[in-house]
């Protein structure tokens, strides 16, 4: 997807939908207008959080640990959720909507069960009461909806249980992700050797051309050497278009 870039007196984005094309590039610092930022601290692991947080269900949208996302903010319901989150934590979950229920979008349409979890990092309050936010991803998260007495959703949270990579086998895939990332990227990379391998995963999954059942089921794995096992698999089933460019620090 790729929307134009709006000012701040133009007419918005359909609501939710990134400002700029091609905005999410997972890495440990974002680098956003006021210089790198470290990503905050997820949900401690364990049972459902006790707190619920907002729920923001979009189609065709995933969030990725690390993503940064700008978005467009100005149906009544998400106007307040924002107003809501700012008060608060700044905290909220970007949910996709369920394949075939894109048209119950001004209502409440059913959600995938694990969503992204994001914190607010900056945003510009318009004149009309919209807003335009970054949106910073913290991680995985499975959910559970609660009774709300907003005019957003609610639900509770818990960190997705992830299975890690056997240390032995790190390295191997780090040089083979770094590699697939690198010849998809029309942009110069300079990969830090310390990025997390399961980074990695999430930069070639945002560069491939994938079905949206493909990639729901790999957004939503638990274990991340599977995840890395199909993404390269993808990777070769689905040959660059041009050579890509950028290096390895």
């Amino acid at each position: 997807m790729t929307p134009s870039t709006p000012s701040p007196s133009g007419p918005p984005s359909p609501e939710g939908r990134p400002a700029v094309p091609d905005c999410w590039p997972p890495a440990p610092g974002i680098e956003a207008a006021e210089g790198p930022r470290e990503l905050p601290d997820p949900p401690a692991a364990g049972p459902f959080s006790a707190e619920a947080v907002p729920l923001f269900p979009l189609a065709d949208v995933w969030l990725l640990p690390g993503a940064m996302a700008p978005l467009n903010i100005f149906e009544p319901r998400y106007r307040q959720m924002i107003e809501d989150s700012l008060d608060r934590s700044g905290r909220l979950v970007i949910a996709t909507v369920r394949r075939g229920h894109e048209f119950e979008m001004p209502g409440k349409p059913p959600v995938y069960p694990v969503a992204g979890l994001g914190e607010i990092v900056k945003h510009e309050r318009r004149s009309d009461g919209t807003f335009i936010i970054l949106l910073l991803g913290i991680g995985r998260v499975e959910l559970e909806e609660v009774p709300s007495d907003r005019l957003y959703r609610r639900v509770r949270v818990r960190p997705l249980a992830e299975i890690p990579i056997p240390p032995e086998r790190e390295a191997g895939y780090r040089r083979e992700l770094a590699q697939a990332v690198l010849s998809r990227s029309e942009q110069f990379l300079n990969l830090p050797e310390d990025l997390p391998v399961a980074a990695l995963a999430d930069l070639l999954s945002l560069r491939l051309p994938l079905p949206h059942s493909r990639r729901q089921r790999l957004f939503a794995e638990h274990d991340i050497e599977s995840r890395i096992h199909e993404l390269l698999a993808e990777h070769r089933r689905r040959p660059p278009d041009g050579g890509g460019r950028g290096q390895e620090a």
